[in-house]
């Protein structure tokens, strides 16, 4: 037995290294999905995010929009982060846009949630987002959002893999060519917004005079989230990697392994608080004023904590997402929980049907639909630190108040002749009916136990199994996954 768990670990281990490698190596690598392409820059076509690829892509995706709306002239937005392939592939973007006859509202450095809210304000007709978000910075990627600044679906997001593929695209004549406007206040018309909303509490957070450390990772969260914390009347900023070189000062996923540096910039500073935001500042990560991670997951809990005390409604985050959001919502009369598939368009989708006033995913991602349907770090801070002074407390504190769970994430590798799709249902069919068992099968497999739960995803690149687990305590939530993996 002990050598079959030895064996096990070792393939585990492997699978995750070989992993990260890809991620982090400069191995050439193209992913096309229905929401964007993202890849390595350089190489053959096809092989990396080369040119080639940037402006087939860019061509499908305005394509499609003209034949959504063929008598009509189309306007776009484009923004990017900062890193350093950024400019190159804004150009290709813009000007393939240009030569499609298409008007576009270039923002040059910004958010992800700065240019879906571009889109929203402008008019325009959809938008790309030049960003590879965590992942390191030889990566870059398309984002492609629709009219509602949200990113477009399934159906249309294979819809634009076909056209890319096919002989359907056509340019613009010479006197229908498209023509670029430069937009720079999109940031400070973004934090405009943000400072308008009800619950942010402008005059409580300046009367507290907080000191606050922000890691914006050499990206543009350099630029917005100090902007935004002098606006809301923070006393003292801290800047620290928040010159947008895109030359990222350590690994750009804001989770505790990556965040030392601002950890210890917050005891020695005596702060009360360290924001940290990923390259294209839709996901938020906090640091308590003790140096302890607040903790990725719990961002949407507590802001949606703070949401729920002052506006009664439905809340949503994926399947993958902690359990503490559902107790959360669960003190609150009249309010329920429901759970996603895993994507920002599948969370959002389920806040519509549901009428949820708060919702978004647990690497930090906060969706506040009275700003708009998407992940935005910028409205996160700010009604973080709204319910943090208007309750006099401090991060620590405010995190000791909810629920305490631990996620594990595996893998489990596969052979490729294994149907996996029926591997998952021979799973939740044995767990189907089990006395304090509730099985979702609406993305993979979850088994929800009393104390925890499980969640196998399929990849959709690679013949592997992601199994993400949580309960209270670190050995259950294990001993939960060793346990539905035992099944595989």
């Amino acid at each position: 037995m002990a050598g079959k768990k030895k064996n096990f670990v070792c393939k585990k281990n492997f699978i995750f290294a070989y992993l990260t490698y890809i991620i982090n190596s400069n191995v050439m690598s193209l992913i096309k999905s229905i929401s964007g392409i993202r890849g390595t820059i350089g190489g053959r076509p096809s092989e990396g995010l080369s040119p080639i690829d940037v402006v087939k892509f860019t061509s499908a995706f305005a394509t499609f929009l003209q034949r959504k709306s063929p008598d009509k002239r189309l306007t776009m937005v484009v923004g990017r982060d900062a890193r350093v392939s950024g400019d190159m592939v804004d150009h290709l973007v813009v000007g393939t846009l240009v030569g499609m006859g298409v008007d576009v509202i270039e923002t040059g450095l910004s958010t992800t949630p700065t240019t879906e809210m571009s889109v929203i304000d402008s008019g325009a007709d959809g938008g790309i987002i030049i960003t590879a978000s965590h992942n390191p910075g030889h990566w870059n990627a398309l984002k492609l959002l629709n009219a509602q600044g949200e990113f477009i679906n399934a159906d249309e997001g294979g819809e634009v893999l076909r056209l890319a593929e096919s002989d359907e695209i056509e340019y613009a004549e010479a006197d229908r060519l498209g023509v670029v406007t430069y937009d720079d206040r999109a940031i400070d018309k973004h934090i405009a917004r943000v400072l308008a909303l009800p619950l942010v509490d402008v005059k409580a957070i300046k009367k507290a005079g907080y000191r606050i450390v922000v890691d914006a990772v050499n990206s543009t969260g350099g630029i917005a989230i100090p902007r935004l914390l002098s606006a809301l009347g923070v006393k003292k900023v801290i800047e620290l990697n928040c010159a947008p070189t895109g030359r990222f000062a350590h690994n750009p996923e804001p989770i505790p392994q990556n965040l030392s540096e601002i950890a210890e910039a917050v005891v020695q500073n005596k702060c009360d608080l360290g924001i940290v935001v990923d390259p294209d500042v839709d996901r938020l990560a906090l640091v308590c004023e003790d140096g302890r991670m607040f903790g990725e997951e719990y961002t949407l809990v507590s802001v949606a904590d703070y949401v729920l005390s002052n506006q009664q409604g439905n809340t949503v985050s994926n399947l993958s997402s902690s359990r503490a959001l559902r107790d959360i919502t669960s003190k609150y009369d009249g309010c329920n929980y429901y759970a996603s598939a895993v994507g920002e368009v599948n969370v959002t989708t389920m806040m519509k049907k549901y009428d949820a006033v708060i919702g978004g995913e647990g690497n930090g991602g906060v969706i506040y639909p009275e700003l708009h349907y998407g992940r935005d770090a910028l409205v996160g801070v700010a009604l973080f630190l709204s319910q943090m002074a208007k309750r006099g407390i401090t991060a620590s504190a405010l995190r000791r108040g909810y629920p305490n769970y631990v996620i594990t994430k595996n893998r489990k590798d596969l052979t490729p002749d294994i149907d996996v799709d029926e591997l998952l249902e021979r799973v939740a069919a044995k767990y189907v009916g089990q006395e304090g068992c509730e099985v979702s099968t609406v993305d993979g497999v979850k088994i929800d136990f009393k104390d925890g739960w499980v969640h196998l995803r399929k990849s959709n690149t690679e013949p592997i199994i992601r199994i993400y687990s949580e309960a209270a305590k670190e050995d259950r939530a294990n001993e939960l996954a060793q346990m539905v993996m035992s099944e595989l």
